[in-house]
C-alpha cells in the first residue's frame, strides 16, 4: 500500500497477502492471494507483450535515480496498475509474467536504517517490473531483486512475495541495501499484513535452499544497537524482524493477522507474527477468497452487529482484511502450463465484486479494463491525468466502483443479494475451468495461436459479463431504493425484513 501525500497520515498501511504451499494446496501447486489497499487509487489491467531492445539501451523509473542496463528481450506479463491523483504509485502494482512468476508486496514501515548506513537508494517502483520482465522462476526473481538492491539501493521498507507454481519466496527489504529472504515451506501457509515476518536466519544455508540474507545483516544490527547477541561472535538468536522493524504494532495489523490466521488454521492463532504454519487442511482458491473477503464475521472481532454497521468503517476505525481502502484483490492459481495460470481478479472490494477469471496466456486484456496503451500508461504512471479519476461509463472500473458506492449507503440491505449473485457467477466460472483447459490443450496441438485466441476471447467474454453484471446490479439497486422510498413506512419495514 502507498499513502497519498494529501491523505490523512494516520491511515494505516493495510495490504494482505496469503501464500499456500504446494503440498497443502488442493491444486498441488502454489496459490497466492493479495488484497491491494491504497487510499485513493484507481486500477486498470494490461497484457504487456514481449519486447526486444536495442544494444546499450537503459531503463529508468520516475521515482528513482537508478539507470539500469536493459536486457536484449523482456518477457510478456499481466500488469495491474494502480494510479492515484497527482502522483505515481511506487509500491502497489501486481505482475504475473509469461513463465508464471508472480510478484506482489506489502509495506513494512517503519523500519530502521541509520543515518550512517547506506542511504543512497535509487530503486523503488522498478524492482517489481524488472522481476516480471526478466525472471523465469520465483527463485530467479529473488536473486535478480537482491542483485538490483545491492547495486542500486532500495527506497522503501517492504516485503515482496515472489511465487511460481513450485515455490514461493518472501523477500523483505529495508530502506538501503539490507535484506532477508525465506522460502515458504511447501507444507505450510503464510499470511502477512504489514510487518516483517522473517525471524530466525539459517546462517549455514549458503546454498540458498531456504534463505538469502545480507552478509552483514546481524553485524549491522548489532553495530547500531538493535541486536544484542547472547554470545559474542555468535548470532543464532538473531531475529531479523525484531532487529529491523521500528515502532509499535498497529491495531490494523493485529486485527487482520488474527482474522486471517483464524481461517487458515481453523482455530485461534497463538503467534500472530509467525512466518508460516500448517493449515487446518488442504486449501484451495475458494479458501483464499474467503480470507481476502473477511470482515471477521461470527468471531469476537466482528464489529458489524450483523451488518447493522458497515464493515468498511473508515480509515480510523476497525480495519478488516477486506477494507474501505481495498482497491483490488486477486487470487493467482498457477498451472503446469503457464498460459493456463488464472488470475482471479476482483476490484475494488472483493466482498461485493466477483473474482473474474483472467488467463495468463491471452494476447490482449478485455476491452474497457484499461484506457491507455501500455507505453502511454508507463509514461504517465507518475503523472496521471485528472480525467483518470472522473466517472466514465466507458471504463469498467467505474461500474464496479459504483456498485461498491451503492452498497456503502446500505450494506446490510444490499450485500446479501449481491453475494448470492456473485456466488452464482463464480460457480459457473469454476465449472467452466475444466472445459477451458481441455479446449486449450486441443487447440494448442493444432495451432498455438488458436489456443491463445481462445483464451483471449474467453477472458474478454467473462470481463464483459462481469461488467454487464455490475451495470445490472446498479440498475437493480437503484430501482429497489426508489421502490423503498415510495413505499409506506410499514411496507418499507417488511421489504427490509424480507431482504435480510
Amino acid at each position: 500500500m502507498e499513502i497519498s501525500a494529501n491523505a490523512n497520515q494516520d491511515i494505516p498501511y493495510n495490504c494482505s497477502t496469503i501464500v499456500v504451499g504446494k503440498d497443502v494446496s488442493t491444486t498441488g501447486r502454489v496459490i497466492i492471494g493479495h488484497n491491494e489497499d491504497d487510499w485513493d487509487a484507481i486500477v486498470q489491467a494490461y497484457h504487456v507483450p514481449r519486447k526486444k531492445h536495442l544494444p546499450h539501451e537503459t531503463v529508468s523509473f520516475g521515482d528513482g535515480s537508478a539507470v539500469i542496463p536493459q536486457v536484449e528481450e523482456t518477457y510478456s506479463y499481466y500488469w495491474s496498475e494502480m494510479r492515484a491523483p497527482g502522483r505515481g504509485m511506487s509500491y502497489s502494482d501486481t505482475f504475473v509474467n509469461e513463465w508464471g512468476v508472480a510478484i506482489v508486496s506489502n509495506s513494512c514501515v517503519p523500519c530502521r536504517e541509520p543515518e550512517d548506513g547506506p542511504q543512497e537508494a535509487g530503486l523503488g517502483y522498478g524492482l517489481r517490473r524488472l522481476v516480471a520482465e526478466r525472471a523465469k522462476t520465483a527463485r530467479e526473481g529473488v536473486e535478480l531483486a537482491i542483485g538490483l538492491v545491492e547495486q542500486f539501493g532500495y527506497m522503501s521498507c517492504r516485503s515482496y512475495q515472489i511465487a511460481d507454481q513450485n515455490e514461493a519466496w518472501v523477500l523483505q527489504l529495508t530502506q538501503g541495501r539490507h535484506y532477508a529472504a525465506r522460502r515458504v515451506p511447501d507444507g505450510e501457509v503464510m499470511y502477512i499484513p504489514n510487518w516483517y515476518t522473517i525471524h530466525q536466519i539459517d546462517w549455514k544455508d549458503t546454498k540458498h535452499e531456504n534463505f538469502y540474507f545480507s552478509p552483514d545483516l546481524a553485524e549491522f544490527a548489532e553495530k547500531n544497537g538493535w541486536y544484542d547477541p547472547a554470545k559474542e561472535g555468535c548470532c543464532p538468536d538473531f531475529d531479523f524482524a525484531a532487529a529491523y522493524q521500528s515502532g509499535e504494532d498497529s491495531s490494523s495489523n493485529i486485527l487482520r493477522a488474527r482474522g486471517a490466521w483464524r481461517i487458515l488454521l481453523g482455530r485461534e492463532p497463538e503467534d500472530l507474527k509467525a512466518f508460516s504454519a500448517k493449515p487446518a487442511g488442504k486449501m484451495g482458491p475458494e479458501d483464499v477468497k474467503r480470507v481476502l473477503r473477511s470482515h471477521y464475521e461470527n468471531t469476537p472481532d466482528d464489529a458489524t452487529d450483523q451488518y447493522i454497521r458497515n464493515p468498511h468503517m473508515g480509515v480510523k476505525e476497525h480495519f478488516t482484511v477486506c477494507s474501505c481502502v481495498t482497491v483490488e484483490s486477486c487470487v493467482i492459481v498457477f498451472d503446469g502450463e503457464p498460459d493456463l495460470t488464472c488470475i482471479w481478479r476482483a476490484a475494488p472490494v472483493p466482498c461485493v465484486s466477483p473474482y473474474v477469471p483472467w488467463y495468463l496466456g491471452i494476447s490482449a486484456a478485455p476491452e474497457g479494463y484499461a484506457w491507455y496503451d501500455v507505453e502511454t500508461a508507463r509514461r504517465t504512471h507518475f503523472s496521471p491525468a485528472d480525467s483518470d479519476f472522473r466517472y466514465n461509463p466507458l471504463r469498467a472500473y467505474w461500474a464496479f466502483q459504483t456498485v461498491r458506492y451503492l452498497t456503502e449507503f446500505d450494506y446490510r440491505g444490499t450485500n446479501g443479494e449481491i453475494r448470492k449473485s456473485i456466488r452464482s457467477m463464480e460457480s459457473h466460472w469454476n465449472t467452466d475451468e475444466k472445459s477451458v483447459k481441455d479446449t486449450w490443450h486441443l487447440l494448442r496441438k493444432k495451432d498455438p495461436e488458436l489456443a491463445r485466441e481462445f483464451l483471449t476471447d474467453y477472458t474478454a467474454r467473462q470481463g464483459r459479463a462481469a461488467w454487464g453484471w455490475a451495470n445490472e446490479m446498479i440498475r437493480k439497486l437503484g430501482e429497489e431504493k426508489i421502490a423503498q422510498n415510495s413505499a409506506p413506512h410499514g411496507d418499507l419495514l417488511n421489504m427490509q425484513t424480507e431482504k435480510q
